[in-house]
């Protein structure tokens, strides 16, 4: 099954569609021929929404009196029916406070799904966005040593393990999948992409920045073996996931399949700069701790987000990010088509193109 049964055109709605993965997703929506709806606030950015086949629903998902209201207001636009599919990629990476990740993460989760079904409006399929950061740092402790053959000293990640996470962004997120998990007759698919980069992404971008101005900084000093997936694939995951029978009800892992050590990344971005000279860093965990701790600080103090905080302490000091995606190609066919180096590749041109660098 595609975007259409017969004659009929599918219609899907994307939350947090001006977000970096948002954006792509509905740019593909709009490609497939999909009835393309994207969610956002009143305050988000359609920078990059400006195909006029677009339709907008501003949708408040923490006020849930008003987000029925939204939703029936939609609904009646639609001619009395719902979105066929829904992938809610709304959500918060960064916030001052803790509270503030549980409040959008896991209460917007919980009033958008009360509102859905109090509106008569429960999709075909509704895919989360969720994280590989729930489970935490776990399976940390080296099982071989490395070889010509396997140089990679951890075990993946698998779904079966017993998350433990170790951010508060990782804790709501997980706390929003309890949540979805419990619902009855409520057709869901959860995706968990490792690391996401490529155009428009801030994150990477930074430490792209940062090489650019001829320093890359790596934390701790043992083995940290890394994982990563470009945003086509994720979106790739998305479609393919949300037709899928057998993903129904399931939960997987996204990544491009391969393992990376902690300098993979960094001299990709380094060789597409055109070889600047960088000084490569490996800060102490203690000492990359005490420098995360006073920008979280220094964060709450004048209510502005610095890069390094109590989360990217943990985000960064994690050893093993190493994930199973086996269940994802049995299921739906999941086919990673973008290399590390063919993404960076990309992201760096892009980077250039739009004057970030």
């Amino acid at each position: 099954m595609g975007q259409s049964e017969g004659t009929e055109i599918m219609k899907i709605l994307i939350t947090g569609a001006s977000g970096f993965i948002g954006s792509f997703i509905v740019e593909e929506a709009i490609r497939q021929g999909f009835d393309t709806w994207a969610g956002v606030r009143a305050t988000s950015s359609k920078k990059y929404l400006q195909d006029e086949r677009i339709h907008f629903a501003q949708l408040d998902m923490l006020n849930t009196k008003k987000l029925c209201s939204q939703l029936l207001a939609y609904k009646t636009e639609m001619g009395g029916e719902g979105w066929d599919y829904i992938v809610h990629a709304a959500g918060a990476t960064k916030c001052l406070h803790a509270e503030d990740f549980f409040r959008t993460n896991t209460d917007g989760t919980r009033n958008f799904i009360d509102a859905l079904r109090e509106t008569g409006m429960v999709p075909r399929r509704f895919v989360f966005l969720s994280s590989l950061s729930i489970f935490g740092a776990i399976r940390e402790k080296p099982v071989r040593k490395p070889s010509a053959e396997n140089p990679w000293v951890y075990e993946p990640i698998l779904l079966t393990d017993e998350p433990q996470p170790n951010t508060v962004y990782g804790k709501s997120k997980l706390a929003a999948e309890h949540f979805l998990t419990e619902q009855k007759d409520f057709p869901f698919t959860i995706l968990r992409p490792t690391g996401v980069y490529g155009p428009r992404e801030r994150d990477y971008f930074l430490m792209a920045q940062s090489i650019k101005q001829h320093i890359d900084v790596a934390a701790g000093l043992t083995p940290q073996e890394i994982t990563f997936v470009y945003v086509d694939d994720v979106v790739q995951a998305v479609f393919k996931s949300m037709v899928s029978p057998e993903a129904e009800g399931k939960a997987y892992f996204l990544s491009d399949g391969e393992v990376y050590n902690s300098r993979s990344y960094s001299d990709l971005v380094q060789q597409h700069l055109g070889n600047p000279w960088v000084l490569h860093l490996k800060l102490p965990l203690c000492l990359l701790r005490a420098v995360c701790w006073l920008g979280g600080k220094m964060s709450r103090l004048t209510g502005k987000m610095t890069a390094l905080n109590d989360d990217k302490y943990h985000i960064l000091s994690q050893r093993n990010w190493q994930c199973d995606i086996a269940p994802a190609i049995a299921d739906f066919g999941y086919a990673p088509q973008w290399t590390l180096e063919k993404g960076v590749e990309e992201s760096i041109r892009w980077y250039r193109q739009e004057g970030w660098l």
